[in-house]
């Protein structure tokens, strides 16, 4: 009799612990999906920012696909993210924004008005058929433009770069940061990772405002130990701001010269030091790849920010 009763307390005791463990099961899962639908929540706000340097130059650096090529297939994937998130919420729903841009502006009047168009704003449509419109054209619109953008850009060679350093310091709030709360804001910088700019060259110490590949050789950076270097004398990028908590960050096209393949290394820490210092919410930094790769990786990076 006492077996009997020992038998029947282990096995009540046994279904429990699995009750109770089914149960933490449970709750697990529904935080996890509450996490995912606060995401799924969010309206996307994503601002793409465009390097128009001598980087996308064919006969310069050639690649296949070429560079700027690319860059054209990376954006009409957001296009095409952009669409997805339209449909997942419902056109009534949707307000989600997206834009390319150049800093600084190009001296190009006709590419700034090509730029123009490079823009939507749901939330600022008047009605679920002008946002219908907006579906329908927004991939076409941006490849027909970026094209556009691009072939008179390296058919004059008038390379203006691009100012990133300048830009987060003084523009990155304006341009890619809602003041709305319900908005996820994204910023996708489209870039060799040398940042160089004529307006902003200046040096406070180790510190600067560009890097170059010369400044990596310079400063000594293409031996074994130079991470210790970095780290000791406080190399890296001017910081001049903390308050970016509300912004992601994806670096695409990262792209060292051929001859010092081991600058993608340096230049990664130079940005994630930055991007750290200036207290950005999420930063991914990745090389130039094929756009299928490049492709899985901007699916990561938006699904896990």
């Amino acid at each position: 009799m006492k077996k009997i009763i020992y038998l029947f307390a282990f096995n009540l005791f046994f279904l429990s612990c699995a009750d109770e463990k089914k149960n933490e099961q449970q709750e697990e899962n529904t935080e996890t999906k509450e996490v995912a639908d606060t995401n799924s929540d969010k309206q996307l706000n994503i601002t793409i920012l465009l390097d128009l340097s001598d980087r996308i130059e064919p006969t310069k650096y050639p690649s296949k696909p070429e560079h700027f090529e690319r860059d054209i297939e990376i954006v009409n994937y957001f296009t095409e993210i952009f669409k997805r998130d339209m449909e997942q919420k419902g056109a009534f729903m949707a307000n989600g924004k997206m834009k390319v841009i150049f800093s600084p502006r190009p001296d190009d009047e006709e590419i700034n008005q090509i730029a123009s168009e490079l823009s939507v704003d749901l939330s600022r449509a008047k009605n679920t058929k002008e946002k219908k419109q907006i579906f329908d054209n927004v991939s076409s619109n941006f490849r027909k433009n970026l094209e556009r953008i691009y072939s008179k850009t390296i058919e004059t060679k008038n390379y203006p770069g691009s100012d990133v350093w300048r830009f987060f310091k003084n523009d990155v709030a304006d341009y890619a940061i809602s003041e709305d709360d319900k908005y996820k804001n994204i910023l996708v910088i489209l870039t060799d990772g040398y940042l160089f700019h004529e307006a902003s060259n200046d040096k406070e110490g180790n510190r600067s405002m560009s890097l170059l590949p010369r400044d990596v050789k310079n400063n000594g950076f293409r031996s074994s130990n130079w991470k210790d270097k970095f780290e000791e004398g406080d190399y890296g990028y001017i910081t001049t701001r903390d308050d970016l908590q509300n912004l992601d960050v994806l670096v695409l096209e990262i792209n060292p010269s051929r001859q010092d393949k081991d600058d993608e290394d340096v230049i990664k820490a130079y940005l994630r030091k930055w991007f750290n210092e200036m207290n950005v919410n999420e930063v991914e930094l990745y090389n130039s790849d094929l756009p299928q790769y490049t492709k899985t990786r901007i699916d990561k990076f938006i699904n896990n920010g």
